[in-house]
């Protein structure tokens, strides 16, 4: 008799326990929602030319001053991990940052831009507002001391073999580092070769160790090397892919346009039509 009662005892507590952690997610999410936006990233995947900054850039600020929202900036300045060594990286370090501050100056935007290495997160951090973290580099506790060490925002995406869980422990290493505020990005995981499949349930896991859970709604449709020497992919999915991140408590979404992504030197084949933005930006805030 008493051994039926103590079982039914530890199952109701169970039970209890779980409710109050659901709970407790929700309740961080509902007073963020409360108190912050949206976050909104956007931009092409790497730096091509000045032209094509200043095209993006301008429909950002467009947008913003339409949908009252802030969207970041965002372009590599080096695509340090392509799958070919013939591929398109970039304009470097130092000409990459110049051309962000220039963006910076000239619109008035945030910026983010990702670092591959330790040594680049002290300049970058003097231009950009956000360092992030590429998924494949996420376990790299120097590079991630590094960017926490900037004292600007730290954005890091979670790798495509990780679960939403195992990201606190990244996390821990930026805020051990002293970073101030770290963000986590969902982009998938492999599914096989050469495919990635999204768990949209490591957003409310992920939403357990920071408060800003965002989905990077273009790389998440990517075949990864699956085109011939390069990363493959789908745009047709990315208002899905945003869509649903928000129906699992995404709070933020991160997008690479382009204005001609076929024409694209990275990532064309995930990339959406700058033209699609607005629109896209306008359902997810009005779904809000």
């Amino acid at each position: 008799m008493f051994s039926q009662l103590f079982y039914i005892l530890c199952k109701n507590l169970m039970k209890i326990m779980v409710y109050l952690g659901k709970m407790r997610i929700f309740a961080r999410y509902y007073v963020r929602k409360i108190h912050m936006k949206q976050t909104f990233i956007a931009g092409p995947c790497v730096i091509e030319s000045a032209e094509l900054l200043d095209t993006v850039a301008a429909k950002l600020v467009e947008i913003n001053e339409k949908l009252g929202t802030d969207i970041i900036f965002k372009a590599s300045f080096d695509k340090a991990n392509r799958t070919s060594v013939h591929s398109f990286r970039g304009p470097g370090i130092d000409h990459g940052l110049l051309m962000l501050s220039d963006v910076k100056a000239k619109y008035g935007l945030r910026v983010l831009t990702d670092i591959h290495e330790a040594w680049q997160a002290e300049p970058a951090g003097q231009v950009c507002d956000v360092l992030q973290i590429p998924a494949f580099l996420c376990r790299q506790t120097d590079l991630l001391l590094a960017a926490a060490k900037t004292g600007k925002t730290v954005n890091i995406k979670k790798a495509q073999f990780l679960s939403g869980h195992d990201m606190k422990y990244p996390v821990e290493k930026a805020l051990d580092g002293g970073a101030k505020e770290v963000w986590l990005t969902e982009r998938g995981n492999m599914m096989g070769y050469n495919n990635l499949v999204v768990d949209f349930r490591n957003i409310p896991d992920m939403l357990e160790i920071t408060d800003n859970v965002i989905m990077d709604c273009t790389h998440s449709v990517q075949r990864p090397g699956g085109a011939d020497g390069k990363t493959g992919g789908d745009r047709r999915f990315v208002p899905q892919m945003a869509m649903a991140a928000k129906a699992f408590g995404a709070t933020g979404f991160f997008f690479e346009v382009h204005p001609n992504p076929d024409q694209g030197l990275s990532d064309a084949a995930n990339m959406l039509e700058l033209d699609a933005l607005f629109d896209l930006v306008k359902k997810l805030v009005k779904s809000e």
